[in-house]
This record gives C-alpha cells, structure tokens and sequence, in this order.
C-alpha cells in the first residue's frame, strides 16, 4: 500500500523518538521490577515534626490521630502565630506545639528537628496520614549505616474528582518507576518527598546552615526544602532510599488553578536542583541518578512532540495516522502504568486522560524553566522580597482549594 510522504515525515522520526523513549524507560522499569522493600526487625525511637500553617481542622486531626497511633516518642507541631485554628486543635492531643512567628516552612522545620530527642526524625506534611506501621517500616533502612534518609510511598487522600485519578496515576508511577529504581541503582534517591520524609537527627543538624541559606542564582530559596534536604544528605555521601512499605495519604488540589500552581512550584525546584547537582562531581558518583536527572529535563520536551504530530495529522486530515497514534498512546502508557492499574483497573479509562495531563505538565516545566529565578510559594502567604522571606497579602482563593471538595477521612482510609 502506497502511504502518502508526510506519513513517513510524521511516522518516521516520531517512531524513532519513541523507540528512545522506551528505551531509556526500560533502563528505569527493569531495576523498578525487582525492588524490595527492606526487611528486618531494626527499630530506632522516632520524633515526628510538622510545620502547621492554616490546615483543615478535620484533616490536622485525623492526621495526628494517624501520627500517636503509630507509638513515636514524640510529635512536635510547629505552629505559625497566626493559625489559632490549628492551635486550638493540636491543644486536645499529647503533642508538643511550638509556636513561631517567622514566615517559611524552612525555619518551622529546623525549629522542630532542634527540638526533637530521638535519632529519627520524620518531616511530615500536616495534612499527611499515615498507616498504622510506618513508624516500624521507615525504621528498617536505617540499619545500614550508610542510609541518611528516607522516603514514603504516597496515595492520594480524601480528594476525589478527574484530578485526584490522575494524580494518583502520577504517585504510583513515581514510587513503581523512578523511586524504586534509584532505590535499586545505588540507593540514591532524587528527592525524599516532604509528605513523609525521615533523617538520622545528626545529619539535619549538620546541614542546617546550607538548608536555610540556599540561594539560586543570587535569590534565596523559599520553597523546595525535601529537594534541598535530600540533595544534601547525598551530597554528604550518604545514601536515600524507598521503603515503599510505609504508606501515607496525603491530600492534592483538586481544582486547575492550584494543580498548575503546585505543579509550576515543584518544577522550579526540580530545575534548580537538578541543575545545580549536575553541574557538582558528587552526582556522577550516582550514574543512575544523573541519568534520571538528564532524562526528566530532556523529556519535558520530547513529550510535546507527540501533540504536535497529533496536530499536523488532524490539519491534513490523515485520519488512520491520528488513529494509530491514539490508540498507541493508550496501548503503550497503560503498559507504563500497570502497577497502578492492577490495583485500580478503572484507571485504564483514565490513560488518555493521564496522557494529556502530561503535556500540560511539559508545558509547566518548560514556564518553569524561562522562570527559573523566580520564588513564590504560589499558594501560601509567603514570598521572598529583598532577599528575605515575608508575609505577603491575603492570599488568592487558591489558599483554600486544597481541602476543597474533602470526603470524610477516615472512610477514605479504608
């Protein structure tokens, strides 16, 4: 059969790239596939700190709740002044609140590490729950001496909606993927998600200058402190891992405005992350990890040019090119995602969602790239102005997406 010539000029270097692409994702899936998480009976005393800044009473509870069920030594709640709210909520527990009324997540967390009394310490999210194990699972690890931190496996709590599948999508394939594979490559991973995260004490101690005093290109850092705090305990010549046994819940917007608000956050702070740790020696002591680094910034483009093919074979009225490539998008990401849809078979209705999810995302990582220099928490009332972190205006209602839309908490635990 004789295919018209722009076939060939569509199908031919699209076909290429995604020969590539598959690639360099096999290179992550194959070590993903045979990771484990660690097994032993290593227990060590545990503190947990939360910075707390205008959180859902409801979810603030439950996730304290989640917190003393798990038997830690102690909870320390780093409160801002201003949030009398969460005061008020934390005052019915057996917890430690420390009030502050300096703006930044990044002073409320060494505020907390300073004040804990145990060898652990977990840096959680107040509005992440955990399971009834985590504190037992994130301990396992750290039996060998070389470990520094490490890092949960997220799931998408309370929200619900076309965002929240799609996010939980994301989730499974970070901690299925890319998580588990660094995990396996050289115990190095990329960025310990500040949902859940747990260092040796010692280590946040010996870093804590360079945490507070991050600059990028002369600006100082606001946001971005689990990538930071990561980067710096590998730095240090210590190693990351994956217990993806320990599983938390964590809520996610559930409304555009603050999905890209969120999402143009978190890509700053990958850029400059991973930016700044290829251009150092100690990151190509970790082959796998520069490697993951490169193919996610590479890959912020290449995902673009599927639409764009799309695009040409819709102006040209080639209906059997956009039919194939359709259905290869649906074929080939469902493969991708499989350990996410073993466990929720209806998310394979949801693979083209998730496809053009992506490309929005392309599109947010390639404005966080032009805006690289650029530090906002977007959703909260800070920024940094003149060099310092301040209290900004009242803030848009974006403030108050997150926990919008909220199904009861404890029925979506179960």
């Amino acid at each position: 059969m004789n295919l018209p010539i722009y076939y060939y000029l569509l199908g031919t270097p699209l076909g290429v790239l995604g020969l590539i692409r598959w690639g360099t994702w096999l290179v992550r899936r194959i070590p993903a596939v045979v990771y484990q998480p660690v097994i032993n009976d290593h227990r060590l005393p545990l503190s947990i700190v939360v910075p707390v800044y205008q959180e859902d009473p409801q979810i603030l509870a439950t996730a304290i709740e989640s917190w003393l069920a798990n038997d830690v030594e102690e909870v320390i709640l780093v409160i801002d002044a201003s949030d009398t709210s969460s005061q008020d909520v934390a005052a019915r527990y057996p917890v430690t609140v420390l009030i502050t009324d300096v703006p930044g997540k990044r002073d409320a967390l060494r505020r907390g590490w300073r004040a804990a009394r145990t060898e652990l310490v977990a840096l959680v999210d107040s509005d992440t729950i955990w399971a009834d194990d985590v504190a037992v699972e994130v301990a396992k690890p750290f039996a060998d001496p070389r470990i520094g931190g490490v890092g949960t496996r997220q799931s998408v709590y309370g929200s619900t909606g076309f965002l929240a599948r799609i996010t939980d999508m994301f989730l499974d394939h970070r901690y299925f993927d890319e998580n588990a594979a660094q995990s396996v490559l050289g115990k190095a991973v990329s960025c310990l998600s500040g949902r859940t995260a747990v260092y040796r004490r010692e280590l946040l101690l010996e870093i804590e200058d360079d945490f507070m005093n991050e600059t990028f290109w002369g600006v100082r850092s606001l946001s971005g402190d689990d990538k930071r705090l990561t980067t710096l305990i590998l730095e240090r010549g210590h190693l990351t891992y994956l217990q993806r046994s320990a599983e938390v819940w964590s809520t996610f917007p559930d409304r555009w405005r603050t999905f890209f608000r969120q999402r143009l956050r978190w890509a700053r702070n990958t850029w400059r992350s991973d930016l700044r740790a290829l251009s150092r020696p100690w990151v190509w002591r970790h082959p796998f990890l520069a490697y993951t680094m490169i193919d996610k910034g590479v890959s912020s483009f290449t995902l673009l040019l599927g639409p764009i093919a799309m695009g040409v074979a819709l102006a040209t009225q080639s209906w059997v090119f956009a039919g194939v490539l359709l259905l290869w998008w649906q074929v080939s990401r469902a493969a991708k995602l499989a350990p996410h849809i073993r466990r929720r078979p209806s998310s394979f209705f949801f693979v083209l969602g998730y496809v053009a999810v992506s490309w929005v995302m392309a599109i947010i990582k390639i404005t966080a790239l032009l805006t690289i220099r650029k530090q906002a928490w977007l959703t909260r009332q800070v920024a940094v102005e003149n060099g310092e972190v301040v209290r900004t205006a009242q803030p848009t209602e974006a403030l108050g997406d997150e926990h919008d839309n909220v199904i009861p908490l404890r029925k979506a635990a179960a």
